[in-house]
Parts: C-alpha cells; sequence; structure tokens
C-alpha cells in the first residue's frame, strides 16, 4: 500500500474510534460495574469506590505528614512514615466513615545550602522549604474537598511540621468560610503534643527510659526525643516494629547485643510489636477526641 494510503487509513481509523466508543466511554458518574474493594487508603481505592463512599456519608479525609530525616544508628529515615502507617487505621476506625490519604512523605528537615542544618547535616534526609511543604499540603487539601470531602485532619508526626499545617488550616478555613463552603480543615496538634511521645502512657506501662547524658540539672529520665545522643526510643521502635522488625533492624542488633534502648530491653520482638500497637491505638484515641473538639468549635455559628 501506498505511504500516503496507509496514512490515510490511520487518520481515519484514529478519527472513528472515539466516536464508536463513546457510549462506554467512562465518566465520573459512571456505575461502578463490580463488587467495590475494601480499605482505609484512598490511594488503594479506585475513584468509583471513593465517590461512592462520599456519596454514602464517608466525607472525613485524613491527611498525616511524616518525614525522612536521621534517626540514629538502627531506625530506617522514613521513621515518621512508617509510625503514620500504623497509627492512621488506628484513627481511621475511632473516628468513623473516614478514608486516610496517602502519607505526604517529604517535609521541612532543615536549611539545604549553602550550610545545611538540622537533620540536612546526615545523609538520606530529605528536606522542603517551608513554602513548598505549605503549598502542597493547600493543593492535597484543596484537592479533597472539590471531590465531596467535608472534614480534612491535619496530623503530623514530627515537631517540625506543626508551624506549616497550622498556617494552612487557618488560610483555608478562612477562605472555605468566606466562600460559604461546608468543607473545614481540621489541624489536631494533640496528635502530636498530647502526652508528647506517650511519655505518660509508657510509664503507665511500667517502661522508663534513661538518659545517662542528660543536660545538667535536667532529670535522666524524662519528657524528650533524644536520649543518648540518639533521636531514637522505644516509642517510635515499637510503632515501627509493627510494619516491619527490619526497620528497626532488629536481626542485626540481636546478633551485636543491641537491643537494649535507653535501658528498655527491646529483644522479644513480639512483645514490642503489642507495645507498638498499644500506642497506636492510645494515640488514635486522642486524634479522635481532638478531632470532635474540632468539628464542635469550626461548625459552631
Amino acid at each position: 500500500m501506498p505511504r500516503r494510503s496507509l496514512t490515510a487509513v490511520l487518520l481515519v481509523g484514529a478519527i472513528a474510534f472515539p466516536a464508536a466508543g463513546a457510549q462506554g466511554r467512562v465518566t465520573p458518574d459512571t456505575p461502578r460495574p463490580i463488587d467495590a474493594g475494601s480499605s482505609l487508603w484512598a490511594e488503594e481505592l479506585t475513584f468509583m469506590e471513593v465517590r461512592d463512599l462520599v456519596r454514602a456519608g464517608t466525607t472525613t479525609i485524613i491527611i498525616g505528614t511524616g518525614g525522612v530525616e536521621q534517626n540514629g544508628p538502627y531506625v530506617a529515615g522514613g521513621k515518621h512514615n512508617f509510625v503514620l502507617q500504623t497509627v492512621m487505621p488506628y484513627v481511621a476506625r475511632a473516628v468513623g466513615q473516614a478514608l486516610l490519604a496517602p502519607i505526604v512523605k517529604f517535609v521541612p528537615e532543615g536549611r539545604i545550602e549553602p550550610t545545611a542544618s538540622g537533620h540536612m547535616q546526615f545523609a538520606g534526609t530529605v528536606s522542603l522549604e517551608a513554602s513548598t511543604f505549605e503549598a502542597l499540603l493547600t493543593d492535597i487539601c484543596r484537592s479533597y474537598a472539590a471531590h465531596g470531602f467535608t472534614d480534612l485532619v491535619l496530623i503530623g508526626d514530627s515537631g517540625g511540621n506543626q508551624r506549616g499545617m497550622q498556617n494552612v488550616a487557618d488560610a483555608l478555613n478562612a477562605k472555605w468560610i468566606a466562600a460559604g463552603l461546608t468543607a473545614r480543615l481540621h489541624y489536631l496538634p494533640e496528635y502530636y503534643t498530647e502526652d508528647q511521645w506517650s511519655y505518660d502512657f509508657l510509664k503507665a506501662q511500667g517502661i522508663v527510659q534513661v538518659d545517662s547524658m542528660a543536660p545538667q540539672g535536667q532529670a535522666r529520665d524524662r519528657r524528650t526525643d533524644t536520649r543518648n545522643g540518639m533521636h531514637d526510643d522505644i516509642y517510635y521502635e515499637a510503632q515501627i516494629a509493627v510494619q516491619d522488625p527490619n526497620l528497626i533492624r532488629a536481626a542485626q542488633r540481636q546478633r551485636a547485643g543491641q537491643m537494649s534502648l535507653h535501658g528498655v530491653d527491646l529483644s522479644n520482638i513480639e512483645k514490642t510489636v503489642e507495645l507498638g500497637r498499644k500506642l497506636a491505638e492510645y494515640r488514635a484515641g486522642i486524634t479522635a477526641r481532638a478531632l470532635a473538639r474540632s468539628r464542635q468549635r469550626l461548625r459552631t455559628p
């Protein structure tokens, strides 16, 4: 077939195909052709499944911000993200009729250049400018609001995330209220600050962590995220171990005799994982109560 004729046939086919297939084209309102799958994580659902859940009353979406940073010699850099993977399903179940957004894995961690600061001094850390972080969160929240979610929840597993989340919540709530929209953005600092690092909860479980390098005048057993020169403790390790003990290098540490951390024995991995689940349930309760208060505050005329 001459080249010109072949090109003509291809063009005719390209023009005809959309017309022939138009009736079967998927639209935002196309009925679901199969039974719905099941997951709390929105990214694991099809658009039809998310759409139908929202229409049936699942109008809460929980957005967790984590981070990638240094965490001492034993714990993988995605510590905060792994903690959120453990805790967020507990939060969704405690809240009820809620889905989970993909975890926001990159957050402010320190100055990148010209001289690195904070966690950015350590290899593997990824940092965002505060403006980048806030812009990212803003667009994520706007996206979910556009699809019918009316209660959007921001929780952050790291201290450096808190101000940006507050700024985004203040700005979007002001905008949505002024526009007469029903969506509200709930920033819940309680997830991070109420019983910070679950110090009181762990003490109630009989767990005491000792910092032999405590600053002069401060107790060796105190509420802190850094002990013995390490940004790591059983609070984080237990929640991470629920995902995978390899993330806290359990096997390597067992061989090296390094399964004691700040005076706490972690060698019984099953017991450590069970503690992680208890911590997740405890933190979910804090978060659910905080959301109830926020809903009342933001929706009271």
